[in-house]
């Protein structure tokens, strides 16, 4: 277990003449992957009487005291736990000191984390800086007898806590420290209160601290360490920005959205063409080359929550029907079942699902409403919900981007108003910033269809001699987004404008920085 094997080196020693000559000779001290073998506790026990001598079964017993003690909340923690837990095996050995002394990683590793973890938003305390401080100087110092503790306690308790250490930062810079999706997903209910609403769906990669462990006896520890860091562009803007100001509110802001860049999903690429929608900014950005559409967007309510998630928009619809969602249909409009007044000014028709027939809104009620068995449909065109288009994409909520019949809600300084769906300021813009190869015909049919004017003489000819047509907007109902265009809805309340790079920042509308924040606890800096 602890690789000191007296038959091996012939010699007893009090630990001054054990560790002295090798702390002066550091440059040639040696990893514990050299010299493992599972001593006996004969081997050991004889050098019980020499004070602060190495003594195997007072290392067990130590270890054994911090694995009881240690809850390992972290699966990085629970990992390292269950790798030294083999003690009792004898199928395990120190990491970080050998019968030659302690590695010079261990002070490489407290040199490291020193200088990384205030630059990448982390407590240092969380990562047992001070007690891998102290427990070194006792080492390096040799300090045993005047501080009266036994090597048999510092030395397990220092290896212990390097280990943790490295484990909790390797793990937690490549897969983020916590895992979001569990978090967000048992966050709110439905409004209806049947089930937790799921809110986050990208998928993800977590670790479960194997790989850090694993990494701990390698050749080059220190070298999977350094390759942890987070290799994304948003990350990097908002480190440097936690290195630009002292604000404590801004850089525990920016410690919060550094967590969000290390969750393995699907991240924006910098040079990607995409739709990105930030819940907290209130604002879409469409991404292609060297330009940047950007437009207010409404979201939505803290009720009904916008989901995160990324997809790709495949199709458009213009003036389209609305199919209103049960869940709306339950809290909004069943109230008002009976009342045909209400369902014709907002050109509601009722239909039934078992025969498909459209019935007279005078004769369902609030209750038959509620039942499912009937559909709510608006009519497309002007007043509907979704405006004159809307951009779809897979997901699992049935939620997209659309226009809206309520222009004048983007005014608003909070515009958290929507059952989930995005309502965009610009929808013209963005089917043009989707349709990149459309000519100018194909966008004045989108015009008429959306009851804007043409801007070609082709456009203005067919409108004319169209003039009588009740329906002129029919023009064109479909199109389909060809090559697909990535879409991602994210939260960052601090972000790199993707027009400026420079890092702005927003209010936490759904409190979801404080979410992070109480699920990191002691991890996040002060």
């Amino acid at each position: 277990m602890w690789p000191i094997n007296m038959n091996r080196y012939k010699m007893y020693f009090r630990i001054k003449a054990f560790v002295l000559p090798l702390m002066m000779a550091s440059v040639l001290m040696i990893s514990c992957a050299e010299g493992r073998h599972s001593p006996t506790e004969a081997d050991l026990s004889a050098f019980g009487t020499y004070v602060n001598a190495l003594d195997t079964p007072q290392l067990k017993q130590n270890m054994q005291k911090l694995l009881a003690g240690d809850t390992a909340r972290w699966k990085a923690d629970k990992a390292v736990k269950a790798r030294y837990a083999a003690i009792d095996r004898y199928e395990s050995s120190p990491i970080w000191f050998s019968r030659l002394g302690v590695s010079a990683d261990a002070d490489s590793l407290l040199a490291f984390l020193r200088r990384e973890l205030p630059q990448n938003g982390l407590d240092t305390t969380a990562f047992f800086i001070p007690e891998i401080r102290d427990d070194l100087a006792i080492v390096h110092q040799l300090s045993f007898d005047s501080l009266g503790v036994s090597i048999n306690e510092v030395l397990p308790r220092l290896d212990y806590h390097l280990s943790k250490a490295y484990a909790r930062f390797a793990t937690g810079q490549r897969y983020g420290f916590i895992s979001p999706e569990p978090l967000f997903n048992r966050l709110n209910y439905k409004p209806d209160g049947s089930a937790y609403a799921r809110l986050f769906d990208y998928e993800i990669k977590v670790a479960d601290g194997a790989e850090a462990v694993k990494a701990l006896t390698s050749d080059d520890r220190m070298g999977f360490l350094q390759a942890s860091r987070p290799d994304n562009y948003v990350y990097k803007a908002l480190q440097q920005r936690l290195a630009q100001t002292t604000d404590k509110d801004e850089r525990r802001k920016l410690a919060v959205n550094m967590e969000r860049c290390r969750w393995q999903i699907k991240h924006p690429a910098q040079n990607e063409r995409r739709v990105l929608v930030n819940i907290p900014a209130q604002h879409l950005w469409a991404v292609g080359g060297d330009s940047v559409l950007d437009m207010r967007i409404c979201c939505g309510a803290v009720p009904t929550k916008t989901p995160l998630l990324n997809s790709a928009i495949s199709y458009m619809q213009v003036n389209p029907e609305w199919s209103i969602p049960f869940n709306i249909i339950k809290t909004d409009v069943a109230r008002h079942g009976g009342d045909s007044a209400y369902f014709a000014r907002n050109r509601y028709s009722i239909i039934d699902r078992s025969s498909g027939d459209t019935l007279s809104a005078r004769t369902v009620s609030a209750d038959k409403l509620r039942s499912g068995q009937v559909r709510v449909v608006q009519k497309g065109g002007a007043g509907n919900s979704l405006g004159r288009i809307v951009f779809r994409f897979p997901n699992n909520f049935s939620v997209y981007l659309h226009d809206t019949n309520n222009r004048g809600a983007f005014n608003r300084e909070r515009r958290t108003l929507s059952h989930g769906c995005v309502r965009v300021q610009k929808p013209f813009d963005l089917a043009c910033f989707l349709l990149p190869e459309a000519d100018d015909w194909l966008k004045d049919r989108l015009r008429i269809s959306m009851d804007m004017k043409p801007v070609t003489e082709q456009g203005r000819s067919w409108l004319e001699s169209h003039a009588e047509d009740p329906r002129p907007y029919k023009l064109l109902t479909y199109h389909d987004v060809a090559p697909k265009v990535p879409v991602y809805i994210v939260y960052y309340t601090a972000y790199p404008n993707p027009a400026t790079g420079a890092v702005e920042q927003w209010p936490d509308l759904y409190s979801y920085d404080s979410v992070i924040a109480k699920a990191m606890g002691n991890l996040l800096l002060k």
